[in-house]
């Protein structure tokens, strides 16, 4: 089966999710904003046709088998089982998908420290607020998850390392996204934390080193964290 992959180019975002699924499952896909052929007004043809009859609100949408799937928890959890990336035991897939879910939920408050007014804003219409947000970030939201996912690892100790079972799944894949886009966006505030979340850090660590992974990491279809994406450094927000 070949899978398309629709996400905005230039930046990781949201897409990469998805991505490194694709990648560690070895699936074959087309990634069609960063097709030179398409790019992103095919990736915004769906949202704003009126023929379509079930549009997706937003990037990223996975085509695949005839069908559409929008929302990266949603499209993961399509895609786990049929890329060896989530359990057998109908149980373990449920909380799996919860952990995707709370992903969700910290990757929102990520994004909202450098725009917590508005999407539709710059930065800069909306820097006090988001130096505010960042010291309340900084302080209570960051540790709170943080310690969150070091407890589920902690609990699982037959998991050789792993959120979820004893192998790899996509949440994992996941979490090391974020933590990757949290060394970039907040170096400071992660080097004070990171010492206190040693499973995290082996997560990262484990991940690095799936032969697929590093593949793809150092090929050109990664992409860099940027300004322009969920991720962003700016050192004043850092603290």
């Amino acid at each position: 089966m070949r899978f398309e992959l629709y996400y905005w180019p230039g930046i990781p975002g949201r897409g990469e999710f998805v991505r490194l699924a694709l990648e560690e499952g070895e699936a074959d896909y087309l990634d069609v904003g960063q097709s030179p052929e398409l790019g992103a007004e095919e990736v915004a043809s769906r949202l704003s046709d009126p023929e379509v009859a079930q549009p997706p609100f937003a990037p990223p949408y996975l085509k695949a088998d005839g069908i559409v799937i929008s929302h990266v928890a949603n499209i993961l959890q399509y895609l786990g089982p049929r890329l060896g990336l989530a359990p057998e035991d109908e149980g373990q897939r449920y909380w799996l998908h919860g952990l995707q879910l709370t992903m969700t939920d910290f990757v929102a408050e990520i994004h909202d420290v450098h725009h917590p007014i508005g999407v539709g804003l710059y930065y800069d219409d909306q820097r006090e607020e988001a130096l505010r947000r960042s010291e309340q970030f900084r302080q209570e939201r960051l540790p709170k998850f943080l310690t969150y996912f070091e407890q589920v690892l902690a609990r699982n100790p037959d998991g050789h390392g792993w959120l979820v079972g004893d192998s790899l799944t996509y949440a994992d894949l996941s979490l090391f996204h974020i933590l990757s886009g949290l060394r970039y966006a907040f170096p400071q505030a992660m080097q004070r934390f990171e010492p206190d979340f040693p499973l995290l850090g082996g997560l990262v660590s484990r991940v690095v080193e799936r032969p697929n992974i590093k593949a793809y990491l150092q090929s050109e279809r990664r992409q860099e964290f940027n300004e322009q994406g969920l991720f962003r450094h700016y050192p004043e927000l850092d603290g």
